[in-house]
């Protein structure tokens, strides 16, 4: 009896993390009027045993990937009567736009996972960042749509993220203090959105607090209304939020394993204790008071 053979690999072939990261560009692909960009720079996250095994490759790794995008973009444009039918049907007589790498050459990195995201060896995360226009409406200049995959196992989880720019420097709004496992901290709230958790690779936060896992990569978020000034605090965790003690309605859905918002937000008050699934809390205070 071969034991062996019936144990599955716990580590990704290179042609995996390839093929991770064209996935990637597919569902980051911004369609304007003349073309279609893609993503140029990616970041794919490794556990420390797999990025030890290919660090010898990795420059042959980003050299394939990179030709493996291009015949990807080469393959969405090359033209074919049943799809270009469809194509021409859906824009309204009108030729699809090329797809085209939205920089002048792919950048491509494979980094270490030192936040513990990943909990397998062969377990994986890529970025892709893609630079939108500005959006006068917003009142906010170029904005970066980031798509991360995170693959486990067989299981593959997609979250798209638009990050806005931080205002600049002396524009504070708000200002939050807290005690964490690493000690005190202060922060100041220089944007309209500002998210706080546990975070991670797969979860950036603004506030990114240390502590016990009851507390979510992404637990709470606060959003400024920039036409009253008015403060918001949504409860996006498992545990729950509260504010001055009583606990906040969730400003998120799960369904079939997915996350979706369903717009529930509660009024901040000028000065607020808010606290993360009970383990840490937060003082809040609004610029001016």
């Amino acid at each position: 009896m071969n034991v062996m053979s019936d144990l599955k690999p716990s580590r990704r072939t290179s042609a995996d993390l390839i093929d991770a990261i064209v996935d990637n560009m597919r569902q980051n692909l911004e369609e304007l009027k003349y073309a279609t960009l893609a993503p140029s720079r990616y970041t794919v996250y490794l556990s420390q045993a797999e990025h030890t095994r290919l660090e010898g490759i990795i420059p042959r790794l980003q050299i394939e990937a990179a030709r493996a995008l291009d015949e990807e973009l080469a393959r969405i444009n090359r033209p074919s009567l049943l799809g270009g039918l469809r194509a021409k049907a859906w824009l309204g007589g009108r030729k699809r736009p090329v797809a085209e790498n939205a920089g002048p050459r792919w950048h491509i990195e494979f980094l270490v996972d030192t936040d513990g995201d990943l909990a397998a060896p062969g377990d994986i995360i890529v970025h892709s960042d893609l630079m939108l226009a500005p959006d006068p409406e917003l009142g906010v200049g170029e904005r970066t749509r980031r798509i991360t995959t995170v693959r486990s196992g067989d299981h593959t989880t997609t979250r798209a993220q638009v990050l806005t720019p931080t205002k600049t420097a002396g524009a504070v709004l708000a200002r939050v203090t807290y005690t964490d496992n690493l000690g005190p901290h202060t922060c100041d709230i220089m944007s309209d959105e500002t998210t706080i958790g546990r975070g991670g690779k797969a979860f950036p936060v603004d506030i990114r607090v240390s502590t016990s896992e009851d507390v979510s990569r992404e637990h709470a978020r606060i959003r400024r209304d920039p036409a009253t000034g008015q403060f918001y605090l949504t409860d996006l965790s498992t545990l729950g939020t509260t504010l001055n003690g009583r606990h906040i309605p969730r400003g998120v859905d799960e369904r079939d394993g997915v996350k979706q918002a369903n717009g529930a937000e509660t009024a901040l008050p000028a000065r607020a204790r808010i606290g993360l699934a009970g383990t840490v809390f937060l003082e809040f205070e609004q610029a001016g008071q």
